[in-house]
């Protein structure tokens, strides 16, 4: 634990605040585990506009932005790790060739200063249900890694979130890493906002093709209590076998399968119905555009 920080001409700070800064994953869990209040902080960008508007008061933070374990990614083979701490800024710029979607969602993320300093770990921590990151996550299969000092888990994402803004870390716990499948066909990301930049979420779509496995995926953002998947959708009857007889027909189908998936609200961003139709405007698209780019030719009526 370190003394409270102030800084020159400023109140000092409340003196039931701590603030933590271990140099290694392995303190970091010690300290997360000795003080489970401790919220934990890398760049901070849902925390600290949280604390902002005074939506939350944690009496601890947990800074991570010394640890480096978490600032790295690595190629497993047919799988890419993603430390926790790796900031959106370098998903764009490394991984886009292997991991197209999940990079186009993070080029969507705020503002330049925003994709250098928040994380696809702290996307997931926080569990909103319009986080960008979750979409590409859940139309891939991807996996969270969480550790305590009790040792490590592995989560599904499918099963990480438990409702808005909730998943399943307990006290102690914290998410090293996310284990993305590499791409093995086009993949799509598709974000409804209300302008083109630094917007939270109307509604959100991810798609991919797995050539290797015949295999459709989804995700879904900002339409649901939870991001969500369409497993109908998924299960769409898709001509591999002669790609010229995809149609307008089978796009719209998909369009409605994932529309019908959707569990949407009316809030200031949008209506349930207008969500709706979005999504189904949007899976359409996403449909006809990845199938266009792994087969070469386009729809017909």
């Amino acid at each position: 634990m370190t003394a409270p920080i102030t800084t020159a001409g400023a109140a000092p700070a409340r003196p039931d605040f701590d603030f933590h800064r271990p140099a290694g994953l392995d303190e970091a869990l010690r300290l997360l585990n000795a003080h489970p209040e401790a919220v934990p902080v890398a760049g901070g960008t849902d925390l600290m506009v949280a604390v902002n508007y005074r939506h939350t008061r944690p009496t601890a933070m947990l800074d991570l932005t010394r640890l480096p374990e978490l600032r790295e990614w690595s190629d497993e083979g047919d799988s890419i790790r993603i430390g926790s701490g790796v900031p959106y800024a370098k998903i764009c710029a490394e991984l886009a060739t292997v991991l197209p979607g999940l990079a186009a969602a993070a080029r969507t993320v705020g503002s330049p200063q925003i994709r250098n300093r928040g994380t696809l770990g702290g996307n997931l921590a926080t569990a909103s249900p319009a986080g960008d990151g979750h979409p590409p996550l859940l139309a891939t299969g991807a996996a969270i890694e969480i550790a305590s000092v009790g040792g490590t888990r592995t989560v599904p994402v499918a099963a990480f979130f438990t409702g808005p803004k909730r998943s399943v870390l307990a006290p102690g716990e914290l998410i090293t890493a996310i284990t993305v499948p590499k791409a093995t066909g086009p993949q799509q990301f598709l974000k409804v906002g209300t302008r083109n930049a630094m917007v939270i979420a109307v509604c959100s779509l991810a798609v991919a093709l797995d050539l290797d496995a015949r295999r459709l995926g989804t995700g879904i953002g900002s339409a649901g209590p939870t991001p969500l998947t369409a497993p109908d959708a998924n299960l769409i009857e898709l001509p591999w076998n002669r790609p010229d007889l995809f149609n307008d027909a089978l796009a719209e189908e998909f369009g409605r399968r994932v529309a019908a998936a959707a569990r949407p609200i009316d809030d200031v961003r949008g209506t349930a119905a207008y969500r709706r139709h979005a999504l189904a405007v949007c899976a359409s698209r996403a449909l006809r555009r990845v199938w266009t780019a792994a087969h070469g030719t386009e729809s017909t009526r």
